[in-house]
């Protein structure tokens, strides 16, 4: 794997990924130069391509550079299905105990990064516990999000928010669920102190400009777009035995 492919990550991190994958997939290779310019970038490919890992693998690495991390929400992911918001949660949590656990083998101290999940099973004592001492990373959803932002207690978690990844963006693209999480992305920016950049990530979908402007918001430009197309290179071989086809005709 090229040091171009992973600009300025963590040497924890880098040292991770390297140890888990062979090198970097189709769309984390072009999409982690635009996600770590700061711009909003709309990630664009199949199922199973590495898109989410593209997206936190950055804001992974900026948390873990922080010395000391602060005691705030920075990264906040939106997915329109609750079950797989705990899905990314146990994604999360296993690298990012494996980058401390290699680190500190090799004399690296790393700060604790911590991941929680918000929706509307989340008890009243877990909700309360983030306000005591917020996640640096809030996984919810759109309609959770609304209610955050509602609710003076729980805005006040959004305030730092740095970057915000918006899952499965072409599931929400087509119905009012869409319109409602534009409007909670606008909302967060009169909470936040300054406009966090926003991360798309989207199976292959057309029309792209239109999935574009609705993770920027209107009359915004210059979104960096990334797609690495409809198909995916399958890792399959086929071996059929001789006995079966019979003999081979020639003519």
């Amino acid at each position: 794997m090229s040091d171009v492919s992973l600009p300025r990550f963590h040497p924890a991190v880098l040292d991770w990924f390297q140890q888990r994958f062979s090198g970097p997939t189709p769309v984390q290779e072009r999409g982690w130069p635009e996600v770590a310019s700061g711009r909003d970038v709309l990630l664009l490919a199949p199922t199973g391509s590495g898109k989410t890992l593209a997206a936190f693998l950055w804001a992974a690495s900026e948390l873990l550079s922080c010395d000391p991390l602060p005691e705030e929400t920075r990264v906040l992911y939106v997915s329109p299905l609750r079950a797989l918001s705990y899905d990314v949660h146990r994604n999360l949590q296993e690298p990012l105990r494996q980058i401390r656990e290699r680190a500190a083998a090799r004399g690296m101290r790393l700060p604790e990064v911590r991941v929680a999940v918000r929706t509307g099973d989340t008890l009243p004592r877990e909700r309360e516990r983030m306000k005591r001492r917020p996640p640096h990373i809030l996984i919810t959803t759109p309609e959770s999000l609304y209610l955050l932002l509602t609710a003076p207690g729980s805005r006040s978690l959004l305030r730092t928010v740095r970057t915000v990844i918006v899952d499965e963006l072409h599931a929400v693209a087509q119905d009012k669920r869409g319109a409602h999480l534009a409007l909670s992305l606008e909302r967060l920016e009169r909470v936040v102190s300054s406009r966090p950049q926003r991360v798309g990530l989207s199976a292959t979908a057309r029309p792209v400009e239109e999935l574009a402007a609705l993770l920027q918001g209107a009359g915004r430009g210059g979104c960096a777009v990334v797609d690495v197309g409809w198909q995916r290179e399958w890792e399959l071989s086929v071996w059929v035995p001789q006995q079966v086809l019979g003999p081979v005709a020639t003519h």
